[in-house]
């Protein structure tokens, strides 16, 4: 694995789909809206994107507010994705990090509660003016790296995650843990194991920068 890697935190490296679920069901409850309506739709997006679809405008800042506060609560019920502590573990010295839809404390706290490290470079939801699936985070953290964006592998679980890596013009490695492959099809490759990344990098026909 020598090329630079950008992974997605929730779904990609920590499994916190019990407490994201958890957390939009009991906001859901409070303010009498679908649960499964957002359900269908958050996954790898900013909160600050789903909520105003979802909520009426003059609840928005209350609703998020009430969601970050919910979620930073529940940060420890969280655990590492099968294989993430092995291929995070190939990476030390090499050049890697995380953009999420999260915010940065909230990344930091799952990340710690999983075992995991912290990368030197993550791109948060608040260092961005616009989410997935906008390329600006991945652009962002190649930057940030100093790497041609196009010598990167971007590892993500969601299709809007997914567009955002193709779109900044990286190959994409779609990993199946929190959505059916066949809702993954814009990336390069789809693995069912994040433990199979290695074996698929080697094989990729990345383009250095």
């Amino acid at each position: 694995m020598d090329w630079p890697v950008l992974f997605d935190i929730d779904g990609t490296l920590v499994d916190s789909t019990e407490v994201v679920t958890t957390v939009w069901r009991e906001v859901a409850r409070r303010h009498g809206v679908d649960a499964d309506a957002i359900l269908r739709v958050c996954h790898g997006r900013r909160d600050e994107d789903v909520v105003p679809e979802f909520f009426p405008e003059g609840s928005v800042a209350t609703v998020v507010r009430q969601i970050a506060e919910l979620e930073l609560d529940c940060a420890g019920l969280v655990k590492p994705i099968p294989g993430a502590v092995d291929v995070l573990g190939r990476l030390s010295g090499q050049r890697w990090a995380a953009v999420t839809s999260g915010s940065r404390a909230l990344m930091t706290a799952r990340l710690r509660a999983a075992g995991l490290p912290v990368p030197a470079v993550l791109v948060a939801a608040e260092d961005v003016s616009r989410g997935k699936p906008d390329p600006e985070g991945y652009l962002l953290a190649a930057q940030r790296l100093d790497v041609d964006v196009m010598s990167c592998v971007v590892v993500e679980d969601a299709p809007a995650g997914v567009a955002a890596g193709k779109a900044a013009g990286a190959v994409v490695v779609g990993l199946a843990s929190t959505h059916h492959p066949d809702v993954l099809v814009g990336a390069d490759v789809v693995i069912e194991q994040l433990a199979a990344l290695p074996w698929v990098m080697e094989r990729l026909p990345l383009r250095q920068g």
